[in-house]
């Protein structure tokens, strides 16, 4: 039998717990030891059933047959997300994973795009991206690429329960113990650090580290270690969500739908067995009972629940790592689910752990890098949320018109401002969100830019024409090929999916 050298204690369950369980006992050396106490009393938030396409690393880093996913999971694939009506009502676009276009000598596609849409020669970028074109049409294939066109990456929509009921079975079938009961007591070392936690049973569970998973209240990392929390709701105003499922109806879409609502938004997320519904807001603007009789009024079936009301300040604890804790999951820090990147954090924070497993006290310098690390991800991720907000044009509506007229981060500004003046998006390489990313975001919301790189205009017209209707073309053969979603997902995973009503066509 292997001896104990280190022992972790995560508390609380939920995605995060069991994601981080399960990479936990994946990937540590043998000698560490993997306890997780939860209480089934305790219910989870559960919103985060959209992802983006680093869960497929996750899973496969783990060893998860794709197929076995879905089917235990109700999941479907995703593609993209649409965003009706924050440009103005009637208004759609998408940010659709993988790439817009394709570079032509030392450019991107970006300042071809630009040249050719200000004389009033371009297309949206809908048809220069396949994984929106394949979004739209409700199609669906994996490992698909075209002339110039790289494999077309995808993400799923999953039901958040049961997949923290699958890695729970993996995480235990790898060795971690569960403990089941709530957290009455949390014991201190001398110096400050966590000792023990102990359970309203009696028990006491020691640990050499203890991982935070307990949401929103932060049992360890903020009741008990008191770390602080920076509160970004001046930039992101909406303090509430209310989110109710509905029976599976309308079209079985591989897209996420995030939809503006006179105080905030409304997702709606295809799985399987159900449509997930909810809406998040700013109580400054709407009330509680106003927030739920819209949701529910807006519902294409009946719903399957009672809505479940959130409450939530954007932001991030101070340090993810204090002392001998890690937060994950909400526990550090909340970001709402416009872009999807609630789950997205869980399995970065805990990657990014790995990388520095400790096997003793962790030194101050590796803990003060992780912690700025950490921290630039939430940070980058704030300022991409923030954009959508800034960049609206649904004038006279009081909320919309204060996040119209906010200040920003002068991080966000700044690529507003080169994008505007010079086409220009220069992310760094680790940044979540890449220059497709932001090109979509930007041009959707009517960011419109003024110049762009010089070595464009090297371009004849007609040569330029060509180029863009070449790119156009290979989108559509690429696509063209592709099965209707419900189809190529009722055949990988074997399930029993309805008929779908009329597809969507391009905007």
């Amino acid at each position: 039998m292997t001896q104990t050298r280190f022992s972790i204690v995560i508390v609380g369950g939920g995605t995060a717990g069991w994601m981080s369980a399960a990479a936990l006992a994946r990937f540590a050396p043998p000698g560490y030891a993997v306890t997780l106490v939860e209480s089934e009393a305790i219910g989870t938030v559960g919103v985060g059933e959209a992802t983006i396409p680093a869960i497929r690393l996750f899973n496969k880093a783990l060893g998860i047959d794709e197929a076995q996913f879905l089917r235990e999971t109700s999941a479907s694939y995703k593609l993209g997300i649409a965003f009706d009506g924050w440009l103005g009502e009637g208004h759609s676009y998408m940010h659709a994973f993988g790439t817009v276009g394709r570079p032509l000598g030392l450019l991107p596609f970006r300042h071809y795009w630009a040249r050719a849409k200000a004389a009033g020669n371009a297309k949206p970028l809908a048809h220069y991206a396949a994984n929106e074109l394949a979004a739209r049409t409700g199609r669906m294939a994996t490992g698909v690429s075209g002339p110039g066109i790289p494999e077309l990456p995808w993400a799923y929509h999953f039901d958040a329960g049961l997949y923290a009921t699958f890695l729970r079975r993996l995480a235990q079938s790898m060795g971690v113990t569960r403990h089941e009961g709530r957290i009455a007591r949390v014991i201190r070392k001398d110096e400050g650090d966590i000792a023990a936690v102990q359970t309203e049973g009696g028990q006491t569970l020691a640990a050499d580290f203890f991982i935070d998973c307990s949401g929103f209240k932060g049992l360890l990392i903020e009741e008990e270690l008191q770390t602080g929390y920076e509160d970004w709701r001046h930039w992101l105003p909406c303090d509430r969500a209310v989110a109710a499922p509905c029976e599976a109806a309308g079209p079985f879409t591989p897209y996420t739908r995030s939809i503006a609502r006179s105080a905030g938004w409304q997702w709606r997320i295809p799985l399987q067995h159900r449509i997930g519904n909810g809406l998040v807001y700013c109580s400054e603007y709407l009330s509680d009972e106003a927030a739920t009789e819209s949701l529910l009024a807006s519902l294409e079936a009946p719903a399957q629940a009672d809505p479940r009301l959130l409450r939530f300040t954007t932001g991030r604890r101070r340090k993810a790592w204090n002392r001998n804790v890690l937060a994950v999951g909400l526990a550090s820090g909340f970001m709402e689910p416009l872009e999807s990147t609630s789950i997205h954090l869980i399995q970065s924070t805990i990657m990014r752990f790995l990388t520095v497993l400790p096997c003793g006290p962790a030194s101050p310098a590796i803990v003060s890098a992780f912690n700025r690390r950490t921290a630039e991800e939430f940070e980058c991720i704030r300022d991409f949320l923030i954009l959508h907000y800034k960049a609206n044009a649904r004038a006279g509506e009081p909320f919309w018109d204060r996040c119209r007229d906010m200040a920003v981060p002068d991080s966000l500004a700044a690529r507003i401002a080169e994008f505007e003046e010079a086409c220009q998006i220069q992310p760094a390489g680790d940044e979540l969100f890449q220059e497709a990313a932001w090109l979509q975001v930007m041009a959707g919301q009517g960011i419109e830019p003024k110049g762009w790189n010089p070595i464009a205009d090297a371009l004849s017209e007609e040569d330029l024409a060509g180029f863009l209707g070449a790119v156009e073309q290979a989108c559509l053969q690429t696509v063209g090929p592709m099965p209707r979603h419900m189809d190529f997902l009722a055949a990988t995973c074997a399930s029993a999916l309805s008929s779908s009503p009329e597809l969507e066509t391009l905007p």
